[in-house]
């Protein structure tokens, strides 16, 4: 299966899984394609490789290593298979978050992209459920971020 057609089936899957959920889980969830409103919770995890940021609902959140300086270098390709967290509220730290390490990157106006240290925050299309991993390592470019803002390059 080509990487383009098994973007696309997880893509598919993704959206229809978050289409299902409904509640609080998609207040912070990309779904639809539109900003979180009110502002996303970026909190701190337990999980196989440490401690690591998720959303309010417990979704694991991206860093991706070509990304410089909280500017996102993920094109719509990417985008479809990583979806960018994005608000056009500020967002909160919550459990062991680093406040002064929240930001955004994008307009000055409308939704803009959460970031965290020097990264902007993604989603992976294959996490279906609050605590997936299955981004972790892909292409040696998308790893999980660590409360200090780094990235953890370790696999579960």
């Amino acid at each position: 299966m080509t990487m383009r057609v098994r973007a696309l089936l997880l893509t598919l899957l993704t959206a229809s899984t978050l289409a299902a959920c409904g509640g609080e889980g998609t207040k912070s969830t990309p779904a639809g394609g539109g900003p979180v409103r009110g502002g996303p919770t970026i909190k701190v995890a337990d999980s196989e490789v440490g401690p690591i940021l998720v959303d309010g609902s417990g979704r694991t959140l991206y860093g991706f290593t070509r990304d410089r300086d909280k500017s996102s270098n993920c094109d719509a390709d990417c985008i479809a298979v990583w979806p960018a967290l994005t608000s056009s509220a500020p967002a909160s730290a919550g459990d062991r978050a680093v406040t002064s390490l929240l930001g955004q990157a994008g307009p000055a106006e409308g939704a803009a992209q959460v970031t965290y240290g020097e990264w902007p925050l993604y989603y992976y299309v294959g996490d279906a459920v609050a605590g997936d991993l299955n981004g972790q390592g892909i292409d040696d470019e998308w790893f999980v971020v660590a409360p200090d803002g780094s990235l953890i390059k370790q696999t579960p």
